[in-house]
């Protein structure tokens, strides 16, 4: 029996139906089922698009003028300490040799894009910023003979640009921290960023960090500040690898596991998920599910720092143990009680009443951070740094104040203050 031939015609026309129906599904597909067919059809991954509308990003001001708390000349006196005094003492123009990125990034979020001071020593807001978005400033700094095995801050990457983390020399020491301090600075989102081959802007990274973000990171504490402060009122987007993530899930993470799990005992946890209650009241970002599984979460964390707090004022690295770290005591390092208890007076801050202790607790938490801040010595602050200028930010909130605002005014009152110190 002959094989039968099909026909040249009824091969075309099955093609051309395939063809078409091929297309039609592609055009009426959703965005993530044509990114998954352009994927498949290259054999390239297909980005997914991010829309950041916003030039610069929202912030959470903070609800209290409490001079009980802190007064004028105790804030002036805390922040006299905690200036970035990260200038070369040889060469006022360059970087300190070494100087830590972990160190300028606190304290550009701390002090802010318009920083000025009248000491020569101290990085304006705006050489805090350059130094963390040029590589060409990080060089300088980093480039030495004895530093040469230190790798660039920024990195080049396929999708666009990275930053480096981790504990390496030359490092941000966490996970989207860089990204978070430049946000709470207030940074543009066309800020230049420069890499050691390219010019992008800060777009670039924040784009690169919400594509490459996964639930299981280690640290999800500065992602979730950041991502909030820039796509809100935007609920939710896509990875990389197809995966729709929200701020009901990033809540969710700040959440798990036992309080005294996550960087500076924890609270920088407790921090991040008062951001995004906050963003919520504004912004609508979580659920109401999950906005009241996270009030009753920083409700617990109020309880437990009421009756963990020591007579002098402290709250212990172990708050998290409620009364039990004040009956049975542990061998804590000063720096960190301070920085317990200058990371709790920062998310208090910025919390409604109905989340704070009694208020004896706030006015001796004050009274001991501001003492124990005043009496350090300019090597004692200068190793410290990061934990400290959390003190020097959670004082000037409660004065319902930045850091910069204040200081500026305050030396501008007062002209010879800072050379006064020096000597």
């Amino acid at each position: 029996m002959k094989p039968r031939r099909i026909p040249t015609s009824a091969v075309l026309c099955v093609q051309a139906i395939v063809v078409v129906a091929f297309a039609v599904s592609f055009a009426t597909g959703s965005p993530d089922t044509r990114r998954l067919i352009r994927s498949e059809v290259t054999g390239k991954p297909v980005t997914p698009p991010l829309d950041i509308s916003r030039q610069t990003p929202l912030s959470i001001e903070p609800l209290y003028n409490d001079p009980e708390v802190v007064s004028d000349e105790e804030l002036a006196a805390v922040l006299e300490r905690v200036q970035p005094r990260f200038w070369s003492e040889e060469d006022p123009a360059r970087p300190a040799a070494g100087l830590k990125p972990n160190h300028v990034e606190h304290a550009l979020r701390t002090w802010g894009i318009k920083a000025k001071f009248q000491n020569p020593r101290a990085m304006s807001g705006e050489a805090l910023k350059n130094y963390l978005v040029d590589h060409g400033q990080w060089l300088a700094s980093w480039g030495n003979v004895k530093r040469k095995t230190a790798k660039s801050l920024i990195q080049d990457t396929p999708g666009g640009v990275s930053i480096r983390w981790g504990k390496e020399e030359g490092t941000s020491v966490h996970h989207d921290h860089w990204l978070a301090c430049l946000t709470e600075a207030g940074i543009s989102i066309d800020e230049p960023v420069f890499t050691p081959s390219a010019r992008k802007s800060l777009t670039d990274v924040l784009k690169e960090a919400m594509r490459d973000f996964r639930l299981d990171e280690t640290e999800t504490e500065w992602s979730a500040m950041a991502f909030g402060f820039w796509i809100a009122p935007q609920k939710e987007w896509t990875t990389r690898n197809g995966r729709v993530l929200s701020f009901d899930m990033l809540a969710e993470r700040l959440m798990r596991g036992h309080k005294r799990l996550g960087v500076c005992c924890g609270l920088h946890r407790v921090y991040s998920l008062m951001v995004m209650v906050r963003l919520d009241d504004e912004q609508h970002i979580l659920s109401s599910q999950m906005r009241e599984k996270a009030m009753f979460h920083l409700r617990d964390v109020r309880d437990l720092m009421s009756v963990s707090q020591f007579e002098d004022g402290h709250w212990p690295s172990n708050w998290s143990e409620g009364a039990d770290a004040v009956s049975k005591p542990i061998e804590d390092a000063l720096f960190r009680k301070v920085i317990a208890t200058g990371h709790h007076l920062e998310w208090l801050a910025i919390a409604p009443k109905e989340l704070h202790p009694p208020r004896e607790a706030i006015l001796k938490a004050a009274d001991w951070v501001i003492k124990t801040t005043t009496e350090q010595s300019d090597k004692d602050i200068s190793e410290r740094y990061t934990f400290f200028s959390h003190v020097g930010n959670a004082l000037a909130l409660w004065r319902k104040t930045h850091p910069a605002d204040f200081w500026m005014k305050w030396e501008a009152d007062h002209p010879n203050i800072s050379a006064t110190v020096e000597q």
